[in-house]
């Protein structure tokens, strides 16, 4: 695929075929990681280690009778001030 690089605001945008994503099973608001690499651009998309799971909706499952406990973590190892 051939394109331009162009003016997008204050930032400069490349256009990206559908199928060109498709191809690197990139979807429209997927995260990718792009470096430069030996004169080239490198697009590689960001997948989760951990299952996709987001921090917001774990906590909205918790119960709302659910109590945390104090845990004791034994003696300062640092400069801790608590």
């Amino acid at each position: 695929m051939q394109t331009r690089v162009q003016k997008w605001g204050n930032s400069q945008g490349i256009r990206v075929s559908k199928d060109l994503l498709a191809d690197a099973d990139i979807q429209v608001g997927d995260e990718v990681e792009i470096v430069a690499r030996e004169g080239s651009l490198v697009v590689v998309p960001r997948r989760r280690v951990r299952g996709g799971h987001n921090l917001t909706d774990l906590v909205k499952e918790i119960p709302s009778e659910y109590t945390s406990e104090e845990l004791e973590w034994g003696p300062p190892a640092g400069k801790e001030v608590w």
